[in-house]
C-alpha cells in the first residue's frame, strides 16, 4: 500500500509550466506516480480539490543554523510551506568555530548546551537533534577568518591564507555546498578581493558556490556587484548575490542598473544568480550602524572604543553624517533586546527611544548597545516597493526569507523580529502573484522550488516528478497570505493546508505534527 495519495489537485510542478489537474502517489519517501485519475489506496489520502499542489518551498537564504537546535520543528518556516532551508549565510555559519566563541548574531555554544568545533561535528549534532526541514549548509567566510586570523582588521599572511583555504576545503569535504561572505560584518568586511579570489580558487576545485552579502547595498551597489563578478571571473566559480536590494531613497532604482551589469556578466559566461525577500525593510544587528573600523579586534575592543569619550565622539560624528552613517534614525526600529529591562524598547524607533532616554538617537543607540552587550537587533525601513517588485520579476531571482525559524511560543517568540521569518513565501504567492499579479503563480512557485533546486544542485528535489523526493506543499489560493506584521510579527502564514517532507506529513489540514523527517543535504 502507498503511504500518501494526493488527489484532485491543481499541480504546479516547479518547472514554471502551467498547472494541470492530477493525482500524486507517495511511497517510501518518494513520488512513485503523477497522473490524472489514479486508482489507488494509501495509508493517508488527501483530497486537494481547489488547492494548488507544489514542490516544497526552498528557502534560498536562511539563518536557522542555531535556532534549529532551539526549536527543531522550524514552525514559522514549515507553516509557510518551506521544506528546505539554505543556512550558513552572510559569512556566518555555526561552524567552524572555537567553543568559547560568540558569533556575530550573539549565539554561544555554552548558552545552548552544545559542543562542536568543525563543520562535520556541527552537521552531525544537527542531524542527531532531529529536525522537521531539510538543510543545505554553506560555510561562513567569517567563521573561517575568525578561526585562522581572528577579529583584527588586517590582511592574512601567506601562511594564514593557506590555512584558510585548508579549513574551507575541509568544510566542503564535510558537506558544505559552498562559502558565504558577509562583507559588511566584521571580520569579513576587513577582507580584500585578493583574499576572496584565493578562497574562490578553493571553491572552484570542489565545484562549489560563492554566496555573498555584498560589501555595499547603498550608493556603492554597482561597485559591489562588480566585485562579486570579478571574484567569479577570476576564480571561475558560480556567484549568488544575497537579498538583492538597494537602500536609501537617493539610491532607489539602482537595482535596474545592477541587473544590466549582471546580465552582461552572464553573456560573458559568468554564472550569477540572486535571491530576494519581499519587504521594504531589512534586518540585522543594531551594531552594524557603528563604523566598521570600530569593530577591529572584536566585541571587547568595540566596547572600549564606545566607552572612551574621545573615540565615542568620533564614532558618533560618523554615525550622524548621512554619507558615513544614516540619515533617518526614525526608520530604525529596535526588534530584539538582550536584557529584559530593555524589552520596553522593542518595536520603537531610535528617535522614540532617544526621547524616552532623554538623549539624541545616536547616543541612545550606543548606550543601548553597551547595556545589551551588543546583542540588539534592528529592523530598518530603507527600500521602496517599486524596487521590490522589479527585483522579484527578474528571471534570475529566487526567493529567500533572510530569516531564521521562529515560533509563537517559547524562546523563539520573543521580541519583534522581521515578519519575513513568518511570511515571505505566503506573501509572494498571495500578495504579489495572486493579488497584484506581478507574475504568474507558476513563475512564483518556480522561484521557490525548481530555480533554487537547480542553483544548489539538488538533482532529485524541487520538482514534482516521478522518482523525486516527496517534499510537497499544498495551499489554498483563496486564503494564502502572510499575517505577520512589523508590530505583531509572531503570526503564522494562512492558507497552507499540508506540508510533506521526505514523504512524511508534517502539516495536516493546517496543523503541524510533531515529526522530524528533515535531512542534512550534504554536498556530494
Amino acid at each position: 500500500m502507498n503511504d500518501i495519495f494526493i488527489k484532485n489537485g491543481k499541480i504546479i510542478d516547479g518547472t514554471g509550466a502551467p498547472w494541470f489537474y492530477g493525482d500524486i502517489l507517495i511511497k517510501d519517501g518518494k513520488i512513485v506516480e503523477i497522473s490524472k485519475c489514479i486508482e489507488a489506496t494509501a495509508h493517508k489520502t488527501i483530497d486537494a480539490e481547489g488547492k494548488f499542489v507544489t514542490p516544497g518551498f526552498i528557502d534560498a537564504h536562511s539563518h536557522s543554523d542555531f535556532p534549529l537546535f532551539i526549536n527543531p520543528k522550524a514552525e514559522s518556516k514549515i507553516r509557510m510551506g518551506v521544506t528546505t532551508e539554505v543556512i550558513g549565510q552572510c559569512g556566518a555559519s555555526a561552524a567552524p568555530r572555537s567553543t568559547d566563541q560568540r558569533d556575530f548574531f550573539g549565539y554561544n555554544l555554552k548558552n545552548l548546551g552544545l559542543s562542536f568545533s568543525s563543520f562535520a561535528e556541527y552537521l552531525t549534532a544537527l542531524e542527531e537533534n532531529k529536525i522537521a526541514v531539510n538543510v543545505i549548509p554553506l560555510v561562513g567566510h567569517g567563521n573561517i577568518r575568525r578561526v585562522v586570523v581572528g577579529e583584527d582588521n588586517c590582511d592574512p599572511t601567506n601562511e594564514q591564507l593557506m590555512e584558510m583555504q585548508f579549513v574551507l576545503a575541509k568544510s566542503l569535504e564535510e558537506g558544505a555546498h559552498g562559502m558565504s561572505t558577509g562583507l559588511i560584518y566584521p571580520p569579513g568586511c576587513y577582507s580584500k578581493i585578493e583574499e576572496l579570489i584565493a578562497l574562490g580558487h578553493t571553491l572552484s576545485q570542489y565545484n562549489a558556490l560563492y554566496a555573498t552579502h555584498m560589501r555595499n547595498e547603498k550608493d556603492k551597489l554597482l561597485d559591489s556587484i562588480n566585485e562579486a563578478i570579478e571574484i567569479g571571473r577570476e576564480a571561475d566559480i558560480p556567484i549568488h548575490i544575497s537579498h538583492y536590494k538597494v537602500c536609501n531613497a537617493e539610491n532607489w532604482g539602482l537595482v535596474n542598473e545592477g541587473f544590466n551589469i549582471i546580465e552582461a556578466a552572464r553573456e560573458e559566461g559568468i554564472d550569477v544568480t540572486l535571491d530576494q525577500y519581499p519587504y521594504i525593510a531589512s534586518s540585522t544587528s543594531l551594531k552594524t550602524l557603528i563604523p566598521q573600523w570600530a569593530h577591529d579586534g572584536g566585541v571587547g575592543s568595540l566596547r572600549m572604543r564606545v566607552e572612551d569619550p574621545e573615540t565615542r565622539a568620533k564614532i558618533k560624528q560618523q554615525m550622524s553624517t548621512p554619507k558615513t552613517g544614516i540619515n533617518r534614525y526614525d526608520c530604525v526600529m529596535v526588534s530584539n533586546c538582550n536584557q529584559e529591562h530593555n524589552e520596553k524598547y522593542e518595536g520603537l524607533n531610535l528617535v522614540e527611544i532617544g526621547e524616552q532616554m532623554g538623549k539624541d538617537p545616536v547616543d541612545a543607540c550606543l548606550d543601548l548597545l553597551l547595556d545589551d552587550d551588543f546583542n540588539t537587533s534592528m529592523v530598518r525601513f530603507s527600500m521602496c516597493e517599486e524596487d521590490v517588485e522589479q527585483v522579484m520579476k527578474h528571471p534570475l531571482v529566487m526567493i529567500g526569507s533572510d530569516g531564521s525559524c521562529m515560533a509563537t511560543t517559547g524562546i523563539l517568540s520573543t521580541g519583534k523580529p522581521h515578519p519575513r521569518a513568518y511570511g515571505t513565501f505566503a506573501r509572494v504567492l498571495g500578495q504579489y502573484s495572486l493579488q497584484k499579479q506581478i507574475m504568474p503563480i507558476e513563475t512564483a512557485v518556480f522561484k521557490m522550488t525548481g530555480l533554487p533546486a537547480s542553483r544548489f544542485k539538488l538533482m532529485d528535489r524541487g520538482l514534482l516528478k516521478k522518482g523525486f523526493y516527496a517534499d510537497i506543499t499544498i495551499f489554498d489560493p483563496d486564503s494564502i497570505i502572510d499575517q505577520a506584521t512589523y508590530t505583531d510579527p509572531h503570526q503564522y502564514a494562512a492558507g497552507i493546508e499540508a506540508v510533506i517532507v521526505n514523504g512524511q506529513l508534517v502539516i495536516d489540514s493546517g496543523t503541524q505534527i510533531d515529526v522530524f523527517p528533515g535531512k542534512i543535504l550534504r554536498r556530494k
